[in-house]
């Protein structure tokens, strides 16, 4: 069923346990105005909370996926503190991305730019058109891409991640999977179809499991060794004895396929 923010900016569609959210500003290259970053976050919240979905997919539609922010809309406003707060509601936005329960896949059917760029670097996997390009251009208007450094560094090598951010140039698809910006590059064609098989194979693993998986991998990111073990010990062990995990342990060592609860 399809649904959209009042205001149209971005629209949902649910189907089999994954909920599609599209970027729907396409007369201005999908900008991160500040209505648009309200309504993703919006949406992102009332998707968190719904546990009927398993999987969220990020596209846009028009002939970019995500230029970045609307700049126009920033000059115009001319306000240092209204720009912080329009500059922090996106970080905000970003990092829930990462704080959702369900993974979050990035489908790039085109340009994606500054902040467009870090939304796809913010998602938890992403694939893109053979068509897509990526940018963090900032520097070329004399504006350090700052707030997507974040996430390019930590999806990125450093020195990939510097190299975008001080050249300003433009890296394609398989550069951008090299990079390891993107899981997967597919013809244009194939992108929709690359997509839900990666969300329904997903969508078909114990809702628990990946729910505790993901927040783990990401609390562990940035503690010293042993603190992530200790982590990671905590998680799967209370992982082991979760009722679809002992179906599935049982089910293998019975050799039969696991019937887990949906």
């Amino acid at each position: 069923m399809m649904q959209s923010t009042a205001d149209g900016l971005v629209l949902r569609d649910d189907q089999a346990g994954i909920c599609t959210l599209t970027l729907n500003r396409p007369d201005k290259f999908n900008a991160l105005s500040a209505g648009m970053i309200e309504a993703l976050t919006t949406q992102l919240d009332t998707v968190s909370a719904d546990s009927s979905v398993r999987v969220v997919v990020i596209k846009a539609n028009g002939r970019a996926f995500c230029v970045g922010h609307d700049l126009k809309e920033m000059r115009e406003a001319n306000d240092p503190k209204l720009t912080k707060q329009l500059f922090s509601q996106c970080g905000a936005m970003m990092q829930r991305l990462e704080t959702m329960p369900q993974p979050i896949i990035a489908s790039v059917h085109a340009v994606a730019t500054a902040a467009g760029c870090q939304l796809v670097a913010a998602c938890d996997l992403a694939v893109a058109s053979e068509k897509a390009k990526f940018a963090v251009s900032g520097i070329n208007l004399g504006l350090f891409c700052s707030t997507p450094a974040v996430a390019l560094s930590r999806n990125l090598g450093r020195k990939q991640a510097l190299e975008m951010l001080l050249t300003g140039d433009f890296i394609d698809a398989a550069t951008a999977k090299t990079y390891g910006l993107v899981n997967q590059v597919v013809a244009a064609e194939e992108l929709d179809q690359a997509v839900a098989t990666m969300a329904a194979k997903i969508a078909a693993k114990p809702p628990e499991a990946v729910k505790m998986g993901k927040a783990l991998f990401y609390k562990q990111l940035n503690q010293p060794l042993a603190a992530a073990y200790d982590l990671a010990n905590e998680a799967i062990t209370c992982n082991f004895y979760l009722d679809d995990t002992i179906e599935g342990v049982n089910a293998f060592l019975e050799k039969r396929d696991p019937s887990w609860k949906r």
